[in-house]
C-alpha cells in the first residue's frame, strides 16, 4: 500500500503507520498489526527537521555511539535524551521520528510522530515522546494516551519524557565528548583498569595521574566512564578532579 493511499482516505486506518525503512527511497503506510516487526530502530525519519528564521526550538544531529551513525533531534530537551539513550548500554537501537501513526478515531489532531524508538538488549521496544512537563496541554496529554494504548496492542511500551536534571545532562554532555573510539588507548585504558582493580576507588584527578600524564590518560579515562567501564555517580555532583570513581556499580 503506498502512502498516498491511507492519506487519501483508505478504509480503516485506525492505528496505520506511515515510515522509511532504512534504506527505502519512499514512504511506506501498513497497520501496526502487520509492521510491528520492522526494525524501526533503523528507519529514517519520517519528516525532516524544521529550520526557519525566528524558529524558537534548536534541531540537529547527534552523532550516536549506539547505532555508528547520526540521530536527529527537534529540540534541546529531545538531544539530552538522546544524548541518556546513547549512554545507556541496553539500548542497542535508536530512532527519531520513526514513523507517524494516523489515526481515524477522533482526537486533537489527525496524526502524530512520535520522537523516538529505542531498541533494547532483550528485544523488547519502547516508543517516546519528549515534552517537559511545563508544556504539555490536555490536548497533548489526549494524543500521548492514544498512542501508549496503541503502542500496548503489540507489545510495545510507551514513554512521555520530560526534562531531566541539570546535573546529569551536564556530566553526560562532558563524558559525550569522549564517545568516539578515537578517544580509547588500550595501553592507558589496561592501566587505569589495574589500578582501580589493585588499589580500589580513586579520585578522578588521583587515578589519571598515577596512570601516567593525564593529558594523555583522561581522555581514555572519559571514554572508559562513557562506557561503563569505570563507573560513577553522575546524578547528585558535577564531575571534577575530586569524583570517586570505581569499578563497580555505584549505589
Amino acid at each position: 500500500m503506498l502512502a498516498s493511499d491511507s492519506l487519501a482516505g483508505h478504509p480503516d486506518p485506525a492505528g496505520t503507520l506511515m515510515f522509511r525503512e532504512q534504506f527505502a527511497s519512499a514512504s511506506t503506510t501498513s497497520k501496526l498489526a502487520d509492521c510491528w516487526m520492522v526494525p524501526f530502530e533503523h528507519a529514517q525519519s519520517i519528516r525532516a527537521p524544521a529550520a526557519f528564521k525566528g524558529q524558537r526550538n534548536f534541531a540537529g544531529l547527534w552523532w550516536c555511539t549506539t547505532n555508528q551513525r547520526h540521530v536527529g533531534f527537534e529540540s534541546w530537551c529531545e538531544r539530552d535524551h538522546l544524548m541518556s539513550l546513547d549512554f545507556d548500554p541496553d539500548v542497542t537501537g535508536v530512532s527519531s521520528q520513526p514513523f507517524r501513526i494516523i489515526w481515524s478515531a477522533p482526537l486533537p489532531q489527525h496524526s502524530h510522530v512520535p520522537d523516538f524508538f529505542i531498541r533494547h538488549a532483550d528485544g523488547s521496544a519502547v516508543v517516546i515522546d519528549v515534552r517537559p512537563d511545563a508544556r504539555v496541554r490536555p490536548a497533548d496529554e489526549e494524543i500521548f494516551r492514544a498512542t501508549m494504548r496503541l503502542c500496548s496492542t503489540v507489545g510495545w511500551g510507551y514513554q512521555r519524557l520530560g526534562a531531566l536534571p541539570a546535573v546529569y545532562v551536564g556530566n553526560l554532555r562532558w563524558l559525550s565528548g569522549y564517545r568516539h573510539p578515537r578517544c580509547f588507548r588500550q595501553p592507558a585504558a589496561t592501566q587505569l583498569i589495574d589500578v582501580l582493580a589493585l588499589a580500589g576507588p580513586k579520585t578522578i584527578g588521583n587515578l589519571a595521574a598515577i596512570a601516567g600524564d593525564p593529558v594523555v590518560t583522561l581522555p581514555t579515562l572519559f571514554h572508559l566512564m562513557w562506557t561503563h567501564k569505570i563507573r560513577t555517580d553522575l546524578w547528585c555532583v558535577p564531575l571534577g578532579n575530586e569524583t570517586l570513581l570505581s569499578l563497580e556499580e555505584v549505589p
